[in-house]
């Protein structure tokens, strides 16, 4: 797990590849609490792991996940997670500065290979992206799903549904709410960045970032409000203003 300071500069390393118990073997996301401790899940030996800010393992959950993937923080710090082998949401409390876990509670089943996952800072909704299986030769398509903070299905739409309503097949790959409560998701097939609107007027196109992005894999916004993406296609990290 690698830190950045807002001008670039690596301010910390920890979570080396290994076998102990604060070592990660394959990092599949990553997301802070509110009380500072940062969460990632390891799909190599199939684990949620904490750390503090000094890179100090606290806790490592391996509560018969499967293949646990996304994840995102709660105002409560709590972790939202989703598991893609299993198709499953969980809801993990936890008391990090003690290492201890409370309770770890599937809260939404029979999804479809989730794994992007975030939850609304404002309204608690929390959408997930699921990957539906290829069809023939293509690269499968995706399906975006809104729930609401007790869990109700609010709103979905797949890649065909929203060629129907968008000029071009999308296919996300990560989601983050910004600080509207709107749902921002990327697309890799445009190489873009698009805002889909908030959860009751989803979904609506609104492109954020249309070029300069190669593969666009994750995402996450800043709390001065700046975006944050994560791009796979030349290995960067690139930032943009509000």
């Amino acid at each position: 797990i690698h830190v950045f300071g807002p001008s670039g500069a690596c301010l910390q390393r920890f979570g080396e590849r290994g076998d102990a118990s604060n070592d990660i073997k394959y990092p599949l996301d990553v997301t802070v609490t509110w009380d500072g401790h940062v969460v990632v899940t390891d799909g190599g030996d199939r684990s949620v792991k904490a750390f503090d800010f000094e890179g100090k393992g606290v806790l490592a959950v391996r509560e018969g996940f499967c293949l646990p993937w996304g994840l995102d923080a709660t105002p409560e710090s709590e972790v939202i997670l989703t598991d893609a082998e299993a198709g499953a949401l969980y809801r993990l409390t936890a008391d990090f500065k003690r290492g201890k876990l409370k309770k770890c509670q599937m809260i939404r089943s029979q999804l479809v290979s989730p794994r992007g996952v975030a939850v609304s800072q404002t309204s608690g909704a929390v959408v997930v992206i699921e990957h539906l299986k290829a069809q023939g030769l293509n690269n499968g398509s995706t399906r975006v799903k809104i729930f609401s903070a007790e869990m109700d299905l609010i709103s979905q739409m797949d890649s065909f549904g929203l060629n129907l309503v968008f000029p071009s097949k999308i296919r996300t790959t990560a989601v983050a709410f910004d600080k509207e409560g709107r749902v921002i998701v990327t697309d890799v097939c445009s190489q873009a960045v698009i805002c889909l609107g908030k959860p009751e007027e989803f979904p609506i196109f609104n492109p954020l970032i249309s070029h300069g992005l190669s593969y666009p894999s994750g995402l996450t916004y800043m709390a001065n409000n700046s975006l944050v993406v994560l791009d796979s296609g030349d290995h960067s990290i690139k930032i943009y203003s509000s």
